[in-house]
């Protein structure tokens, strides 16, 4: 059997929804490999259906799964995509030629972030949604960490940029992005309770502002009329009520 030179790497949880059409995607790489965490819908029967390798398990942190899908592929060379994401025919064509003669590290790939149909190129940042990303890699260049929102990335080698997006549908609507909200916060106080440094209401206050002049002005949210409001407001929300509910709903209280 001819060696995978590339391996593409999907880790979900429970996304029989998307992963139909985000693995036909993939079919230009040497190996599918999927890790699917707790799975309990038809994520399986999909990833086997496109003959994928498959890593199942249950791990408590992201950054583990992440890790362990790595270290399960095959090629020298990862592309690691996310399940409500989509590689499209050209930068398919710009990964197989990037990795032809690179030496071994990583390359940045921008993202197209969707809200329901709505293309909003402006505004991402911190909490809500990276702009690009280090998506392609050799192994060992990309290790991640233990924090149990957004984990830190440890990256080693020459970084390069890619220049075509990958589509990712980040939410379905404006409930979505108020769920993912919750969901973040909750886990960044746990991740601050368990750091033992959960800041001071002040600094946190003073971060507000900060944050929303950056996602509105200096990332140019104000290109996204409403769009880019409402994702200025949840990042400049996003400390202040990260650091609130550690306060009221971490270990103690």
């Amino acid at each position: 059997m001819k060696k995978a030179k590339l391996s593409a790497l999907v880790v979900a949880h429970n996304e029989e929804a998307h992963l139909p059409e985000c693995l036909a995607r993939l079919g230009f790489a040497d190996q599918l490999v999927v890790v699917l965490d707790r799975c309990t819908d038809g994520s399986r029967d999909i990833a086997k259906a496109a003959g994928a390798k498959l890593l199942e398990g249950a791990w408590p942190l992201e950054g583990q799964r992440r890790n362990a899908g790595i270290e399960a592929s095959d090629g020298p060379w990862i592309l690691e995509v996310d399940a409500d994401e989509r590689v499209p025919p050209a930068l398919a064509d710009e990964v197989l030629a990037a990795i032809e003669d690179a030496e071994p590290g990583y390359f940045l790939i921008s993202f197209d972030n969707y809200i329901g149909r709505r293309l909003v190129r402006h505004g991402w940042g911190a909490y809500n949604g990276a702009s690009a990303g280090p998506r392609l890699f050799t192994k060992g260049a990309k290790i991640w960490g233990d924090q149990l929102v957004h984990p830190r990335i440890v990256l080693r080698g020459p970084r390069r940029r890619l220049k075509t997006p990958i589509d990712h549908y980040v939410d379905q609507d404006i409930s979505d992005v108020i769920a993912r909200f919750d969901r973040y916060t909750r886990a960044r106080a746990m991740d601050l309770c368990a750091s033992g440094n959960i800041g001071t209401l002040p600094g946190n206050i003073r971060r507000v502002f900060s944050r929303f002049w950056k996602s509105y002005v200096t990332r140019r949210g104000y290109r996204e009329g409403l769009y880019g409001i409402l994702l200025a407001l949840f990042s400049a929300a996003y400390p202040l009520v990260s650091y609130i509910r550690a306060r009221l709903e971490g270990p103690g209280h």
